[in-house]
């Protein structure tokens, strides 16, 4: 089994959907530090696409910026995704660690953050009627990270194919109870929030009186 170095093995991982991820497991590689550049790299990139891309292909109307939706829609979803398809898996006897998990999803995701960056550049070159180049990239970029995470699950965890899938579905599923579950959170420490500070503002205010 190639002895590789960790920039070899993204690279091997995301080159060889089928065999890579197979390759990593049983190399026990991969790295945190590299998993976490990633997101942070998907979370640039989702910035980059928003406010730098041109107007041809993403006009935008001038508003404030604020960087929670990017960070919701790249660490708060991918952390999601980690902890359902832990909790799915370990009910479905799957052997994935939530390192492992969290390793082989990041390195699934670098197809589509670079075909983002890539369309990015192209849409300060192309011009409106060449549109099919720049969806041709983000088709590519979708399709390609939708294989390399059908194939880290499926390694990850020692699936089937037909396993992995379903595995994948109630992963879908968990996700979006885990985000209902902490919108409920925030939106229950919120209202605490504000009723401990109008209770602290009336004592402030009687106390002066």
């Amino acid at each position: 089994m190639m002895d590789l170095t960790q920039p070899q093995w993204v690279r091997h991982t995301v080159l060889h959907p089928f065999e890579g991820f197979e390759d990593l497991r049983w190399k026990k590689a991969g790295s945190l530090k590299y998993a976490a550049v990633i997101v942070a790299a998907l979370f640039v990139a989702l910035i980059a696409y928003d406010r730098w891309c041109g107007f041809q292909f993403r006009p935008l109307p001038d508003q404030l910026f604020s960087i929670l939706p990017y960070l919701t829609r790249s660490v708060v979803y991918f952390a999601a995704w980690v902890l359902g398809n832990w909790a799915v898996c370990t009910l479905l006897d799957g052997e994935g660690t939530m390192k492992n998990i969290c390793i082989y999803s990041a390195y699934a995701l670098i197809p589509y953050i670079v075909s983002v960056f890539v369309n990015v550049l192209l849409s300060h070159i192309l011009v409106r009627a060449e549109m099919v180049f720049f969806t041709t990239v983000s088709y590519v970029g979708l399709i390609w990270t939708g294989l390399l995470l059908f194939n880290a699950v499926k390694a990850v965890h020692q699936y089937s194919i037909a396993k992995t899938a379903a595995a994948i579905a109630l992963t879908v599923f968990a996700m979006l109870v885990i985000l209902f579950l902490g919108v409920l959170v925030l939106s229950l420490f919120q209202k605490v929030y504000v009723f401990f500070y109008s209770l602290y503002t009336e004592i402030l205010y009687r106390v002066r009186v």
